[in-house]
């Protein structure tokens, strides 16, 4: 799908698309859209952006998620790295999907100008490539912290492959759970 300020493309994993922005430049610099909502509806934004979250991380190699909403709350997201670089990850969580428990990682940067536009149903988390990373949420949905859920980044049965030696997880991400027999998956 392309648009006139997102090229946007699909990934392995149904509705995680690749957005990456188009840039109007000069000699004084450049602009890119981060939203725009005509385009996004293609790939499945539901409507107005509920929540605008910035973070900073200071240190390479950082891992922070893998976080995901629950129904009634769940929440699509539109991640991009305003500043150092990123590994960002999503994991299909969705029970019926044909992807279920597999993940899609993309590299994300000030730079390259992509983001990552993340379903429902889906966990998020990324790794810090550079030091001094800062990224920008749109969600879809307000926070709602007895809906939150999160699985252990680390997590040998979710496969993802982080680039760096994983440093500085906070204690709440450490304590995620990882994959077992009971676990059933997010039904949208």
């Amino acid at each position: 799908m392309s648009g006139n300020r997102f090229l946007i493309e699909p990934t392995a994993i149904a509705g995680v698309y690749t957005v990456t922005r188009r840039r109007l430049a000069d000699e004084r610099g450049f602009l890119s859209r981060l939203f725009e909502p005509e385009e996004l509806v293609q790939a499945g934004w539901p409507g107005p952006i509920a929540q605008i979250n910035e973070t900073g991380t200071t240190r390479a190699g950082t891992v922070r998620g893998l976080h995901y909403q629950s129904p009634p709350h769940a929440e699509m997201k539109l991640v991009s790295c305003i500043a150092g670089r990123i590994l960002d990850v999503a994991v299909d969580l969705r029970k019926s999907s044909s992807t279920y428990l597999q993940s899609v990682a993309l590299e994300l940067s000030a730079e390259n100008g992509r983001a990552l536009l993340i379903p429902q149903g889906c966990a998020h988390g990324f790794q810090a490539l550079t030091d001094d990373v800062r990224m920008i949420y749109l969600h879809s949905a307000p926070y709602a912290a007895a809906h939150e859920g999160g699985l252990d980044a680390l997590d040998p049965a979710l496969g993802v492959n982080w680039p760096l030696p994983v440093v500085n997880r906070s204690p709440r991400d450490e304590a995620l759970p990882r994959i077992t027999s009971g676990f059933e998956g997010i039904a949208l």
